[in-house]
């Protein structure tokens, strides 16, 4: 699925200028990114920010398609994401129905974006949800037999100051040795592998 919506590309084309000067964003690594095909791309999460800049490195190659939290799916917000390719999710449950839709997205060809923490980092104020990697991304990408992406961010957690943010993608994980293991547990290997991997590439960019 290389196909980009006509809204995801009014937002992308509109928000590219600000995010690319205003924040002297730079990104590397887009080609480790399967061209076509399905995937799921995993990174660090720092902002509510984040999406933007990971997006609009494949811009206009490839669109993301991303879970966000039920409570934001209320009209008129929830009529908004839903044109840009996001799909609800229950944070507080095992989210069956939201994983699946994840799979066969995947599996019909589209580029799902997930962040393995699940929320963002704590900075400041306690959180309802703490930040610590969770095996979906892993298990979504194993069940349906697509290349998991390493990626990582940089920067969105100071925006005040402008930049500069910082984007880098991944070669997908060689994760040829879990085949015939048990989805659940080959997900855990699989996300222990990811978040190394993730937490190299924020090193790199200083993050």
């Amino acid at each position: 699925m290389t196909h980009v919506a006509a809204p995801y590309a009014a937002v992308a084309s509109a928000s590219y200028p600000a995010v690319r000067l205003g924040f002297r964003t730079r990104w590397r690594g887009a080609a480790n990114v399967p061209p076509r095909g399905g995937a799921v791309v995993a990174s660090n999460h720092l902002s509510n920010f984040d999406p933007f800049p990971l997006a609009l490195g494949l811009y206009p190659r490839r669109q993301f398609r991303f879970m966000a939290k039920r409570e934001l799916f209320r009209f008129p917000l929830g009529q908004i994401l839903s044109l840009l390719g996001s799909f609800p999710v229950d944070r507080e449950r095992a989210d069956r129905s939201a994983l699946a839709t994840a799979v066969r997205l995947c599996r019909d060809g589209h580029l799902l974006l997930m962040f393995p923490e699940g929320t963002r980092r704590a900075k400041g104020l306690r959180k309802r949800f703490d930040a610590a990697a969770h095996t979906g991304a892993a298990w979504i990408a194993l069940k349906a037999g697509v290349p998991l992406v390493p990626a990582a961010v940089a920067g969105t957690d100071r925006l005040s100051r402008l930049g500069p943010i910082r984007v880098a993608y991944g070669a997908p994980l060689d994760l040829g040795d879990l085949a015939g293991t048990p989805t659940r547990q080959a997900a855990v290997e699989a996300t222990e592998r990811l978040m190394e991997r993730i937490g190299e590439l924020e090193a790199e960019l200083g993050g």
